[in-house]
């Protein structure tokens, strides 16, 4: 896609396209509508429906797979027809016709499918919109593009529990009043994408892909690129699922009624420090940034380790939050900086489908740790990985900055 230059020493909060903020409100919007059934999917389905909490687990471990899955043939499928939007905007539509489906679903089954379309929906939205960020970015702005639509992002993933809280209560625990409303923000990010985003001209010279996944292609993706994904690999496997900060505040002794709040503080250090590190890394050597999420993260698993209390339980949830924000949207401004431009979509659903069977496979480790040796044993593997994670980094400085 065509590349824009812009004068570093320009303001930092300037230059972005107004399609980048769109897809940013777009990407908050369909966070607010998910988080809201998300929030409460589980318990809707054990108390409302009565299904077992086995059940729960399948459900959810089936979904999060079909969207990993789906987004490596979505992103090539958009390299393939040298086009973004359709696909995001077809991803976000069919999330967004699921929403009904969840306060009218007379029965588990339904609500298994409802969930099973929506993360096929997100499967398929993912790669292409991450490759139409990066398509849009002016040249030295990618850091802050990609920092701004993390950022908008996470908003919606702190908004969405707190309305669901808020609305549960002035509902009187009426899940399908709440559900009904987590419709209105799912179909705004719908008409946000269709009518406010527009995707750039194809230049003319651009070589066309006709198999995007073959052995060819695939290598055409370059050393760096292979080497970003092998980085963030070992990373992930360090940042294992959130659900172990819940489980660690059950444990310090937070009450059930307040657990839900340790996500949403993570999420709005999160969101609160992806567009500014964005910026700085537009800015500063991307290795380094890297290096110092990376510290972050060690810093986070130490914390939660060996502080007691909830003064150690508050500061590794902000540190945790805060080296999401320091890395996730430089990890992507990396992918697009190390792959020819005809190639971003395939890139970023490699990217994701591996770093997501990172992500499992690390929440595995991380549950056998807590089981067998306890959280202390967990947060300090995590600190370990990390630490694997900056050496292999350090060979590499040179060839990302």
């Amino acid at each position: 896609m065509a590349e824009t230059t812009v004068d570093k020493a320009a303001s930092p909060w300037r230059g972005l396209p107004a399609g980048i903020w769109a897809l940013g409100f777009v990407s908050m919007l369909m966070d607010v509508s998910s988080e809201m059934i998300h929030a409460l999917l589980p318990v809707y389905l054990t108390v409302g429906l009565g299904a077992s909490a086995l059940a729960v687990g399948v459900i959810e471990g089936i979904a999060e797979a079909t969207a990993a899955i789906t987004k490596v043939f979505s992103g090539a499928l958009s390299d393939r027809i040298g086009r973004r939007k359709e696909l995001a905007a077809i991803g976000y539509g069919l999330a967004a016709l699921t929403k009904p489906v969840f306060p009218l679903a007379p029965s588990i089954g339904w609500v298994v499918t409802a969930r099973f379309i929506d993360r096929v929906g997100k499967g398929i939205r993912g790669a292409p919109r991450d490759a139409l960020v990066a398509d849009l970015a002016p040249e030295g702005r990618r850091g802050a593009a990609f920092g701004l639509r993390q950022s908008l992002d996470t908003v919606g993933a702190f908004l969405g529990p707190l309305l669901a809280i808020v609305l549960m209560w002035a509902f009187a625990n009426d899940f399908q009043s709440v559900f009904w409303v987590a419709v209105i923000p799912a179909f705004m990010a719908l008409g946000l994408i269709l009518f406010a985003v527009k995707e750039p001209a194809r230049p003319a010279g651009l070589r066309k892909v006709r198999n995007p996944l073959s052995r060819a292609e695939l290598r055409l993706l370059g050393g760096m690129y292979w080497a970003v994904v092998a980085v963030a690999t070992v990373f992930t496997l360090a940042r294992f699922s959130e659900a172990f900060l819940i489980l660690r505040a059950e444990e310090v002794g937070l009450s059930l009624m307040l657990v839900p709040l340790v996500l949403v503080g993570m999420n709005a250090v999160y969101a609160l420090s992806a567009w500014p590190a964005g910026v700085l890394s537009d800015r500063m050597s991307r290795p380094t940034m890297l290096m110092a999420g990376l510290g972050l993260l060690i810093a986070a698993d130490l914390v939660l380790a060996l502080a007691p209390g909830f003064i150690g339980l508050s500061m590794g949830i902000a540190l945790w939050g805060l080296h999401m924000g320091v890395t996730q949207g430089l990890l992507s401004a990396l992918v697009a900086e190390a792959v020819p431009a005809e190639l971003r979509g395939t890139a970023y659903g490699m990217f994701n489908l591996i770093t997501g069977g990172a992500l499992l496979l690390a929440s595995v480790i991380a549950g056998g740790l807590w089981q067998g040796l306890g959280s202390e044993a967990t947060f300090l593997a995590g600190a370990a990985f990390a630490v694997i994670a900056a050496l292999g980094l350090i060979p590499l400085r040179h060839k990302l900055a």
